[in-house]
């Protein structure tokens, strides 16, 4: 036996590979619908077929502005259009003197003393019944909800003879207050169905940790449900006061002379006169001016009301 000392040779051990890493491969994006609707849009056909049914539908109201600034015997002899040609025709002589028809203009402010509080009053209400439905636990909620959902399959038609007897009983027909109150009554089902249901997507997590940090719950909806909730609540409001402006139906039978709306006094000056377009002309395109500035002026929380739903 030598003096030198034996290594033992350990058996080896087998060397554990590690994995390869392949790294993950860049995803496109997912284009939202908004993304896909302005590549639509940009399209040249799309754009050009646009256009053409933008003219379409501007031309009515274009007619009916040219007609509002030319007298009664050119609008008798010719149509509109050759105004295009000859703006002599042109003048505000219709326009001054339906302002100094004192009828018509009180029937102007009575459509904007109807059509401003009950659009307030809609929005106000609905916003505050909608939070409750979707975030507070009361007593018969669902079952309270389910009834303002029944209600929007009632036709207006069906209470104007019931309504119109109660609100003779209580001294209310025939005055601006109880259109006010019948168009709020029956706007706000539709109302409370759309604002509930666009609170309830908003995240249960925002409004835990607003309690959390001792928010009550008017703190919680005049701080962080309104500014949320602002799309939605243009979008009715703009809904809402289109409804109430152009309406005629609720007004003509619970209106009476005083407190007629301008719909009632133009199709009372048709019914009177004829024809008159000298009046009928201006004071259509009157009422029809003041929708268009009220929707322009809102039409970016429109849009985004509009598409809420679609995007997430």
């Amino acid at each position: 036996m030598s003096g030198h000392s034996t290594i033992e040779r350990q058996p080896s051990q087998p060397v554990a590979k590690s994995p390869v890493h392949v790294p993950d491969l860049p995803r496109a994006p997912r284009r939202r619908p908004v993304d896909r609707l302005g590549t639509w849009l940009g399209n040249g056909a799309v754009q050009a077929l646009l256009i053409v049914v933008a003219l379409i539908w501007i031309t009515p109201l274009a007619g009916l502005f040219l007609s509002s600034m030319r007298s009664e015997q050119d609008n008798a002899a010719e149509g509109w259009w050759t105004a295009l040609t000859d703006p002599g025709q042109l003048s505000l002589d219709n326009y001054t003197a339906l302002f100094e028809n004192s009828g018509i203009t009180q029937s102007f402010w009575n459509t904007v003393l109807i059509s401003v509080p009950t659009t307030a009053l809609v929005v106000a209400i609905a916003a505050l019944a909608g939070y409750a439905f979707a975030w507070l636990e009361f007593p018969g909620r669902n079952a309270i909800f389910l009834v303002v959902v029944g209600l929007l399959v009632v036709p207006v038609q069906i209470g104007l003879l019931p309504v119109a007897k109660l609100f003779g009983a209580v001294g209310l027909f025939g005055t601006i207050p109880g259109v006010i109150l019948f168009h709020v009554a029956y706007g706000l089902p539709f109302a409370i169905f759309l604002l509930r249901n666009y609170f309830a997507e908003i995240p249960r997590e925002m409004l835990e940790a607003a309690r959390m940090d001792g928010g009550g719950e008017w703190r919680i909806f005049s701080r962080l449900i309104l500014p949320l909730g602002r799309p939605a609540l243009a979008s009715l409001a703009i809904f809402q006061f289109l409804w109430v402006w152009n309406d005629m139906l609720v007004a003509l039978l619970f209106a009476d002379s005083e407190s007629q709306p301008l719909t009632v006094a133009l199709q009372s000056e048709m019914r009177q006169f004829g024809s008159n377009i000298g009046v009928l002309a201006p004071g259509a395109f009157l009422s029809l001016v003041v929708p268009l500035v009220v929707f322009f002026a809102f039409q970016r929380h429109f849009v985004q009301g509009v598409m809420a739903g679609s995007v997430k």
